[in-house]
């Protein structure tokens, strides 16, 4: 079970921390925590290179020159990303918001088909 334990940290690494966290839909002990993990595991393997990993990570770069430690790297972050994002999706107001039917089983397992009533998409503020 996780715990939280005080600390200090110095204020140059918590205002960067703040500026990303927002960007990255993160708090700011999320986005500490999330780059406490990265740098664990770039310590772990002294073979990873660190701008190799970002430049794929923003774009720059190709995934299959990267060596086993950095893909490894790479997925990691990739499947933070991908539970971040499943946590916070919401088909049900994304097809509301094409006017789109939703089809379903209803409790005795038959398909039902429902109209969505529309709402509007507000997007997060970042």
């Amino acid at each position: 079970m996780p715990t939280n334990s005080p600390m200090r940290l110095d204020a140059e690494l918590t205002e960067a921390a703040r500026a990303t966290a927002g960007s990255m839909s993160r708090s700011l002990s999320q986005q500490i925590g999330h780059w406490a993990r990265i740098g664990r595991e770039l310590e772990r393997s002294p073979g990873v290179t660190a701008p190799a990993v970002q430049a794929v990570l923003e774009g720059r770069g190709g995934y299959d020159q990267l060596n086993v430690q950095e893909q490894a790297i790479v997925r990691a972050h990739w499947a933070e990303g991908i539970e971040e994002t499943r946590k916070n999706l919401r088909l049900d107001r994304i097809l509301a918001a094409q006017g789109r039917e939703v089809v379903e089983l209803d409790g005795q397992g038959e398909v039902t088909v429902r109209k969505t009533r529309a709402v509007r998409l507000v997007q997060p503020k970042r």
